[in-house]
Formats: C-alpha cells, structure tokens, sequence
C-alpha cells in the first residue's frame, strides 16, 4: 500500500513541478552557502514565516546582493518587525524582501537619510519610483544585520508574487542541501463532539509512537468510536543546520484514500493570522509546544489543498481502519506515521462535563459584558466557535477566561477611571498579568473621555496599571564634555521599566538628528558620517517618552573638529 501511495505522490509532484515557477531567475542574495535557519510557512507566534531565514555565519555585515534586476519599489525602516527592510520589484511581477538589514548600499543609503532628516523620523516608510533606484541582478543592495524584531543575525528573504503573497523561494530553484526526513515528535487524537471516544475518554489522547528503521513511525492502536481528528508535531532539518525547521506537505489518509492535505507553498498576509486556528492553541497556550491539528474547522486557509469531510474520521462500531500520515519537506524527503484503528462502542463512558459559566459566548454574535468599572466587547466573529466563558471583576481586575481559545480578530476591554483624580488618570494604562507573578505588561491604552481602552486579542487577567516612573537616559559611549573628534558613533541608552518606550527626540544645537533606536539593546545611535554636526562646541538634548506621557530630558555637551 506504501509503495502505491508514494507512487501516487511522486507522480502529483512530478505534474506540481510543471507549474510556470522562472527557475534561473532569482539567484543566492548572498556571498555566503544557503544554510537556513528557518523556513517558508513555519509555524510562529500568530503567523506563518514569509520567507527564508538565511544564515549569516552568526554576524552582520555581509553583502546583500539584488537577486535579479529590478527597482526598489518600498523601503521600510522599523524599530520593530523586519527592522531595516528593502523590496525590489523584477520585470517578471515577482517582489523580492530582503529584511533585517544593518544598512543600505551608499546610493539607496543617502537615498533614505535625506528622507528621515526631512521628515525627522527614523521609522519611516517609502516608495521609489522606479527610475528613482534601479538595480541589477548581483547589485550590493545592502548589508546583513539583525534589526528589528530579529533574534539573531541573518537575512531574511522572501519572494512575493504581483498579488503580494509570499511564496516559498525554493520554488524557484534557490536549493536548499536537504537528504533527511522530516522528524514527528507527537501525534495525538481528538474526539470531535460529546459522542465520540478515544479509548474510552472524551478528551484530547497522546498516541504513542514508535520509530523504525527506515524513518517511520508506528503509532499504539486505538479504540475510538464516533467523528475523531489528529494533530501532528513535527518539523524538519536541512543538512547544514541543526534548526527545528518548518515542512512542506502533509497528508493523510484513511484505509488507503487521501482525505486531508495542507501544502505549504503560498499564503496572504490577511490571512496569516488563522494559524491560531491550525494548531492546537490551548496546548500552545499552556505547554508551549505547537502541534497542528489534521482536520480542518472554521478556518479559512487557503494552504489546505484538499480535503475529504474536512479531515474527519467517523470511526463506527466493529470497524477496523488503517490512518496514515505523510509528513514530507521541499526534496521529498517523507515520514509515515501508520495509526490502528478499532471501532468500539462503549456504553458505559460518559462525556466529560464541560465547565458551564453565565457567558456563553457565541462566535457569530456581538455580546457586551459589563461589571463594575469594567466592560468587554466581543464582536460578531471574534472567535472561531462557541465556549463557555469565564467572566469576574473584583475591584480593578478583570478575569477574563484563560488564554486558551483563538481570536481572528480584537475585542475591546473598557474601563471606567472617572473616580481617579485627573493627575492618576493621565498615568494609568490597562495592563495584562501574565506569569506566576502576574507581572503587568502594557497593552496599548487609549483614552476617551473619563475611559480607557485597549484592544486586543488576547483572553487572561488585565488590571489597571499606575506609571509614575520616568524612563532613563545615559551617555553609553562617552562622557559629559569630552572631545568626539575620532569617533564614529554617539551612544545613548534609554530604559522605561514600566509602561515602555513611546518616542524619543534628539536634537544637537537645536537641530534634529537621526538616531537609531535598537530595543533589543536599549540603544539610540547617532552616526557622525551623516555631516550634520559642524560645530565644534555641541549641546546634546534627548527627550524619552513614556506610553503614558511620562518623559526624562538629558542634556550634555561634547566637543568635536
């Protein structure tokens, strides 16, 4: 049966090979072997990955070349996200993202500083024309870094078609050293409704596997009885990389017939967010382990490519069935998962009694909670399915359930502040408890009137929270009064341990100066080759800004020819 299945799936891919994919066109954007450290449509915190993660032999600095010719159509500077960040649009109507950047090629460099000093913003978003900044293929665009949202030093890069979706690049021949197969770390199944079991239980089971020989898995047999579904944790390694890497195709099949596929060549930014929805997220939630569920319910991806009652098995009683799960990577590379199923009925169990609450929330409803100086507004398609809802305030703190049920979209927590005197008020913002502890983390707090708003996504504990503190300013590479006539770089470190960093502004002699904000580091840098400075006598003065207003001024004076 293996042997007509692989068959089978050679041949799909053979014909998925012909697709119209220019296989010469893009070439490797760096000096450097592909050795990656994350893969198209991995499995990340509320997203799938758009692109490669291309390894830069842990640092910055390295060329970036154009990976065909084209012209720069948008440049992105960020202190978050993809940080420092390029787009360049090919004759073919393929956009390629070079991200993460440390800085521009002289040319494009020049091209967007004398935008950030005439705007007096470091973040800032641009779109050449096209006779503005054109390239040709192997052109230096930029230099590798690890800006932004980055945790390490890499590139990375992405190929976008004309409708902006990303695609994975190794569609188009940018080749990857891959000769192992993709590794399954758990499988578990899941009764669907109240009358469906897994081995006489009503809850969610972790199957045993056992590895084979020849890469394999076999799975304990089960007894199950009535509609039941999968998930998989798995991921794959390339040859040079030790990573925890993304796979490409995943299928299953039941008694010989494919009845769930999801491929992962192409998706939209709009709908990225549904990955929440892919996987298991109570167990994310709470074990920090992404498992990703092989049957599909209310979720609107487009990277399911076929299935058969959405993924479902409905296992009757006295029946017997053989489950199949193909995990495969971009060279073909697969691994089997083989599940024994017996269909038994059981009288004798019961459904597990659900948690009843007075909110029940329905996903295709808006419903307004309100208690004390509290309210939540949940609108029509908040959630994905119905639930049962924990909902309590005491005093300044609301329960809000547990972290445990997706949201495709916001829904709004309002507080009420109009008892707190106007100076409290300007200093307070909603905060999430997250932890042991029930830290409060900032949660972006807007205010109208005598209320304060957040929207947000995610269900747990809020509270308000009080900002009195300043943020911190200090001179990080040099002292008050001392001469900077040899040195490249000013350096200031900023902190606001509480409600965060909102702005800053920096400005020499009274005049702007750019100043990169790296949040990782707690860092504003000024680059003296800018040439704005001419004085030789120069009086420094940085203002922080809190997110609730609060804001620190340092001033200085340094010397420079």
């Amino acid at each position: 049966m293996r042997f007509i299945l692989s068959l089978f799936l050679v041949f799909s891919c053979f014909l998925d090979a012909q697709n119209n994919y220019p296989q010469d066109y893009f070439s490797n954007p760096l000096d450097v072997p592909l050795i990656l450290s994350g893969t198209f449509a991995e499995l990340r915190s509320n997203h799938f990955h758009s692109g490669l993660d291309i390894k830069t032999q842990q640092r910055t600095g390295l060329k970036v070349k154009a990976a065909a010719s084209g012209f720069v159509s948008r440049i992105k500077i960020a202190h978050y996200g993809y940080g420092k960040a390029l787009y360049i649009t090919h004759p073919n109507g393929y956009t390629t993202v070079y991200a993460h950047l440390s800085k521009f090629s002289p040319d494009i460099e020049a091209y967007i500083k004398a935008k950030q000093y005439e705007n007096e913003s470091y973040e800032i978003e641009l779109f050449p024309k096209a006779e503005d900044l054109p390239v040709l293929k192997d052109n230096l665009v930029a230099y590798s870094g690890n800006s932004g949202g980055s945790g390490g030093p890499h590139l990375h890069f992405e190929i976008r078609d004309k409708q902006e979706r990303p695609m994975n690049p190794m569609l188009f021949g940018i080749d990857i050293k891959d000769t192992s197969n993709p590794i399954i770390k758990s499988v578990y199944a899941y009764p669907l409704d109240e009358n469906s079991f897994i081995n006489s239980k009503n809850t969610k089971q972790k199957i045993r596997l056992t590895p084979l020989k020849n890469g394999d898995y076999n799975a304990e047999n089960i007894e199950a009885i009535g509609n039941i579904g999968f998930a998989i944790g798995t991921y794959d390694r390339q040859d040079l990389a030790a990573n925890s890497n993304g796979v490409y195709n995943i299928q299953t099949f039941v008694n010989g017939s494919r009845n769930f596929e999801i491929d992962f060549k192409r998706f939209s930014f709009d709908e990225t967010k549904h990955i929440n929805q892919l996987i298991d997220y109570e167990h994310f939630s709470t074990k920090k382990q992404r498992i990703q569920k092989l049957f599909r319910k209310n979720n609107p991806l487009s990277l399911f490519k076929s299935t058969l009652n959405d993924g479902i098995i409905k296992i009757e009683d006295s029946t017997y069935s053989v489950y199949k799960i193909r995990v495969a990577d971009f060279k073909n590379n697969e691994s089997w998962v083989t599940v024994h199923i017996k269909g038994t009925k059981n009288n004798k169990v019961k459904p597990d009694r659900k948690a009843i609450t007075p909110y029940f929330i329905k996903a295709d409803q808006t419903i307004n909670l309100k208690k004390g100086i509290v309210s939540v507004d949940f609108y029509k398609d908040t959630f994905y399915e119905d639930f049962y809802l924990d909902f309590e305030v005491k005093n300044d703190t609301l329960k809000l359930h547990k972290d445990v049920k997706a949201a495709k979209k916001s829904f709004s927590i309002t507080y009420d502040v109009s008892k707190y005197s106007n100076e409290d008020k300007n200093k307070l913002y909603i905060a999430r408890l997250i932890g042991y502890k029930k830290y409060p983390s900032y949660t972006y707090t807007k205010r109208k009137d005598q209320s304060l708003i957040a929207n947000t996504k995610k269900l747990g504990t809020y509270a308000l929270a009080m900002d009195t503190v300043k943020p911190t300013i200090s001179a990080a590479n040099f002292k008050s009064k001392q001469w900077l006539s040899k040195y490249r770089y000013l350096k200031i470190k900023i902190n606001d341990e509480e409600s965060g960093i909102s702005n800053y502004r920096a400005t020499i002699n009274g005049k702007w100066i750019l100043m990169e904000y790296d949040y990782k580091t707690k860092t504003l840098t000024h680059d003296f080759n800018d040439s704005v400075i001419t004085d030789t006598k120069n009086n420094l003065k940085v203002i922080v800004t809190d997110n609730v207003g609060n804001n620190s001024t340092f001033e200085t004076l340094f010397y420079r020819k």
